[in-house]
């Protein structure tokens, strides 16, 4: 087991605070459109610190943590990918401003962590309390996979969240945007901004995707401060990556079937490792060597596949799946 010091987590902790602070920053004091150049940047920065943290970590904890570490990564950022359609079907539905994006954004990547950090002491708690609970978790994993295959061709609807439904219901909601304000006055009255259910939206989003991450990452490694780091860095990228790529989304036309044959695999490698343990040791294990090369291999020829697909039909589009099916009214509006 990883045996991971208190001024280790607390320094891990710190530093991921302090980038944090550097985002809020930029986005409260400067806001504006995010540009090209800007967005290459920020994603070279985040990739790099993850890495530099990746090898750091490797050279004091071993080879295999490492590769756990890795192949943690790689998982959660190839779901967060799928985040970020989400978070541009929300952006053109509340039509948010450009100079706003930024905000919404590192608001949403602030709440994703601190819900995915309560999900991991939970999840680490189960665990290491209940075997069965590596059943469980896989088996969640595959009704998620074959749901995301099933509706892979479909968007989910923003507006029937349970989360927005019940914000509307408890504020009045204004019509325009009142600058980056959350509530304004309107006829003297008190109301939320679009920009307030644009950040209630994400929240949604984003305990929906903790709920689906948590258990895949687990799949990888059953260490706390790896599950933690490894999200933890994924997302911290997340907002300058939604600018670099929202323009070539559209172009990824199968990866959400390819994050669901991810999801899949991840969930059948959880229940080979219950079986090992608790039915028999003669059961096989899959590796995390082999988990991280059969995560890499997909995600390549998703890519590939995806890239040529677009080539030769230019009129194909991506949707980022959902977990259930669309309402007819929806079908109808879509055909």
């Amino acid at each position: 087991m990883l045996e991971v010091s208190g001024l280790a987590w607390a320094g891990t902790i710190g530093i991921i605070v302090a980038l944090l602070a550097l985002d809020l920053t930029l986005a409260a004091l400067r806001p504006h459109k995010v540009g090209f150049k800007e967005a290459v940047a920020w994603s070279v920065f985040y990739i790099v610190v993850a890495v530099a943290f990746g090898v750091v970590f490797t050279m004091l904890a071993g080879g295999e943590y490492g590769t756990e570490y890795f192949a943690g990564y790689i998982v959660e950022k190839s779901l967060s990918v799928d985040n970020l359609f989400v978070f541009v079907i929300i952006m053109s539905t509340f039509a948010v401003p450009e100079e706003h994006q930024h905000k919404v954004l590192t608001f949403g990547i602030v709440l994703a962590l601190i819900m995915r950090a309560i999900f991991i002491m939970l999840g680490a708690t189960l665990l290491s309390l209940f075997s069965f609970m590596f059943l469980v978790f896989g088996a969640l994993l595959m009704f998620t996979a074959v749901q995301l295959f099933r509706h892979r061709d479909e968007e989910p609807d923003i507006e029937d969240n349970g989360v927005v439904k019940i914000a509307r219901r408890m504020f009045p909601i204004a019509d325009d945007y009142d600058g980056g304000r959350l509530f304004t006055r309107d006829a003297g009255k008190r109301v939320a901004t679009p920009l307030f259910l644009v950040l209630v939206a994400i929240g949604g989003i984003d305990l929906l995707f903790a709920l689906d991450s948590i258990p895949a990452v687990f799949g990888v490694t059953e260490e706390a401060y790896i599950v933690f780091t490894a999200n933890a860095f994924a997302l911290l990228g997340l907002r300058a990556l939604y600018f670099l790529v929202k323009g070539l989304l559209d172009r990824l036309v199968y990866l959400s079937t390819g994050l669901a044959v991810i999801l899949a695999f991840i969930g059948v490698k959880l229940i080979l490792h219950w079986a090992h343990v608790d039915i028999s040791t003669s059961v096989p294990e899959i590796s995390t060597p082999v988990s991280l090369a059969v995560i890499i291999g997909i995600l390549a020829i998703v890519t590939i596949a995806s890239l040529v697909k677009t080539r030769n039909d230019p009129a194909a589009k991506a949707k980022p799946g959902s977990l259930k099916a669309a309402k007819p009214r929806d079908r109808a509006q879509d055909q």
